[in-house]
């Protein structure tokens, strides 16, 4: 199986489903590095209480982890939503070297290189489970 960017979409997405059964915003992050997984993670903020539990930054703090290192110099990082602008500035500062993402996040600007996944069923899918997800929290509201 070949590897490539829409294969490790799909893992973030699983990631951002595993978020959305936790009544969380679905976003789903993988980190790669040489082809192969470095790290995963979804977002766990509310449940967690701390706004820092974003998807991308639980995703970094394992690969740092993992890595042994806080520099992700040649990873790249796959997300299910454009990082917001919090996660941005991680992202800078670990000095991740490329971002994928799937739902474009209309609240962001920043000079970072993006790149949105070039798979019109990705991005649908995770467009889709986004919208979903605020519908559901508005209706409990």
């Amino acid at each position: 199986m070949i590897k490539d960017d829409n294969y490790f979409m799909e893992l973030a997405y699983k990631e951002a489903l595993k978020a959305f059964s936790k009544n969380e915003i679905p976003i789903g992050a993988v980190i790669t590095k040489d082809n192969k997984i470095v790290a995963k993670g979804y977002n766990l903020r509310d449940s967690k209480k701390v706004i820092t539990k974003h998807a991308e930054i639980i995703a970094i703090e394992k690969a740092n982890k993992k890595l042994n290192n806080w520099r992700l110099i040649d990873c790249t990082l796959y997300t299910t939503l454009e990082p917001c602008s919090m996660c941005e500035e991680v992202i800078k500062a670990c000095k991740l070297s490329r971002i994928v993402y799937g739902a474009k996040n209309n609240n962001n600007t920043n000079n970072i290189i993006k790149e949105q996944i070039n798979n019109k069923e990705i991005i649908d899918k995770c467009e889709k489970l986004i919208k979903d997800a605020f519908n559901n929290i508005r209706n409990k509201q």
